[in-house]
């Protein structure tokens, strides 16, 4: 692969940027630990010394993600609506970073009282089970869905929240449940809202894949991208080891960011279209033209955001390069399909 110019080290894309923090000494708990960011998210927590536990249902999330550290972590194959199971999961520990979640705009369109019980009511039973066992943080992934459609750019966390999609409402549900709980309980949370975030581990063959996994798949398939709309719609694509790093030093957050909502984002705007292209160049010449098809319901048409609010409160800059992440995620999903994994 190096001699397409894909194969970058993964410490200069990622891993090397989650020094910071001091391990927990305590065990931590991520739920979604099988998914995507999760799995990254455990593999980071190992690495730098804490006791990790899984709470995941498997039902996107992949057991292969975890395949080097299973022996060195727990895992426990549990669904987020069972509060006795979320409790028991929770038991023991000093950390939650919830991820778990139904993670897709579409899917929430197509089936919106499952995504409401997952991550909705999901995220009450983890709240309620950090109460009552006295777990110490909880870092929750929200997203930038919550915004929906906007007038004013870049995103900052002042503007109205105003989604447009089941999934963007059951985020800031979430949202909402974690700044009662500080509130109310004095609980040291903190939400993320990820944007548009790619990487390795991110699966493409999911019913649901995002928009970055998928067009390489198909870009190294030798077939044609499809496209949703006319393609200018922007996004903010941030590489999951800044993802990361936001997450850890969420953990650790000062009181005065406790019940706070923060973007985590590189803070650029790119279009689907420039996304498109960028993956073309990457993968080489000879890639067939992009197929149109009508625009897709619930998603927005603009989402780039400001950081500026993230790195006051957090101490969270992005720092990995759009096209260098890109060329580490190509490089992952070509391996994995040289291994017949994909």
């Amino acid at each position: 692969m190096s001699d397409q110019g894909w194969d970058v080290p993964f410490g200069q894309a990622g891993t090397q940027l989650l020094e910071g923090p001091r391990p927990l000494g305590e065990r931590s708990l991520v739920t979604g630990g099988a998914g995507f960011i999760g799995s990254n998210l455990v593999h980071a927590l190992v690495e730098r010394g804490d006791a990790v536990r899984v709470f995941d249902d498997l039902s996107t999330g992949r057991l292969s993600n975890l395949g080097d550290l299973i022996g060195e972590i727990d895992v426990i194959d549990g669904d987020l609506r069972d509060a006795d199971a979320v409790s028991g999961a929770i038991t023991g520990i000093g950390a939650v970073f919830h991820l778990g979640a139904v993670p897709s705009v579409a899917r929430s369109v197509a089936d919106p009282r499952t995504s409401h019980e997952v991550n909705v009511t999901g995220t009450v039973n983890v709240l309620l089970a950090a109460r009552d066992l006295g777990c110490e943080r909880i870092v929750f992934a929200s997203s930038s869905a919550v915004y929906g459609e906007q007038s004013s750019f870049p995103l900052h966390e002042g503007l109205v929240c105003r989604p447009i999609s089941p999934y963007g409402v059951s985020k800031l549900a979430g949202e909402r449940y974690m700044q009662a709980f500080h509130a109310s309980y004095g609980m040291a949370s903190v939400a993320l809202r990820f944007f548009n975030v790619f990487g390795p581990r991110q699966n493409p063959a999911a019913e649901y894949a995002a928009v970055v996994p998928r067009f390489i798949e198909r870009s190294l398939a030798g077939e044609p991208v499809t496209i949703f709309g006319d393609g200018e719609q922007a996004r903010d694509f941030v590489f999951v080891g800044d993802v990361l790093r936001a997450c850890l030093l969420a953990a650790e957050a000062p009181a005065d960011a406790w019940g706070g909502a923060f973007n985590v984002a590189a803070g650029k705007r790119r279009t689907v279209n420039e996304l498109a292209a960028t993956i073309a160049d990457i993968v080489g010449p000879g890639l067939p033209e992009p197929i149109y098809e009508d625009a897709r319901a619930g998603d927005v048409r603009e989402s780039h955001a400001d950081v500026m609010e993230a790195d006051r409160a957090l101490g969270f800059v992005p720092e990995v390069d759009f096209e260098h992440g890109l060329r580490r995620t190509v490089a992952w999903l070509a391996e994995e399909r040289d291994l017949g994994l994909l």
